[in-house]
């Protein structure tokens, strides 16, 4: 488990290795508070969403999961993308209710970018990995939480540059997303050294 938790953090970084979420991984790291905010975000519904995707697989779509049922050659394994992002939204939704009650300087601060977690490619790819890969429900759960982990360091360490970046002279033609294109394939490449793959 301890593998897994760490390669899902590095070698399998949604962000950096797969490159998933960046639009919202480019548009909020401009400020550390935010990045990390929407880093937490990340944490909690990568962390929630997997160990639940992998419950609704298992025992209502995957081929054979009906079978006590009655319906043993049933498959409904073609619900998966759907049920998904179904279960993702409610997650979401629910989280956005609690920051608007408990923390609204948070909700404010993530403004329109925390509905659209609710389609972010990081989280969908996460639980799409989870299928693909047939992970145990333990094994889901630590690899959200891994993975939330990952792409929220990502971001927090994107968002930390770009701020000192505010006080260089960078080249006009790179300012803005062109230098923050080049710092986040940097960032990848130091993760892909970690993991082994540089």
């Amino acid at each position: 488990m301890t593998e897994l938790f760490v390669t899902a953090i590095v070698a399998d970084n949604l962000a950096l290795a797969f490159f998933l979420g960046m639009c919202t991984f480019l548009a909020v790291s401009r400020r550390v508070a935010t990045a990390v905010g929407l880093g937490i975000c990340m944490i909690v519904v990568l962390g929630l969403t997997l160990p639940l995707n992998q419950l609704v697989y298992t025992h209502f779509l995957r081929p054979g999961a009906l079978a006590g049922w009655g319906l043993p050659e049933l498959d409904l394994s073609f619900l998966t993308l759907v049920c998904a992002i179904g279960l993702i939204a409610a997650v979401v939704q629910v989280l956005e209710m609690l920051l608007y009650r408990y923390v609204p300087e948070l909700f404010d601060a993530l403004g329109v970018f925390l509905p659209l977690i609710t389609v972010n490619c990081a989280i969908l790819g996460g639980s799409l990995f989870m299928v693909e890969r047939q992970y145990t429900l333990a094994e889901s759960a630590v690899y959200g939480i891994g993975s939330g982990i990952g792409w929220a360091l990502a971001v927090i360490m994107l968002a930390a540059i770009r701020e000192r970046l505010e006080f260089s002279r960078i080249p006009e033609g790179l300012r803005g997303l062109g230098i923050s294109f080049i710092v986040t394939g940097l960032l990848s490449l130091g993760f892909a050294s970690l993991a082994g793959a540089g």
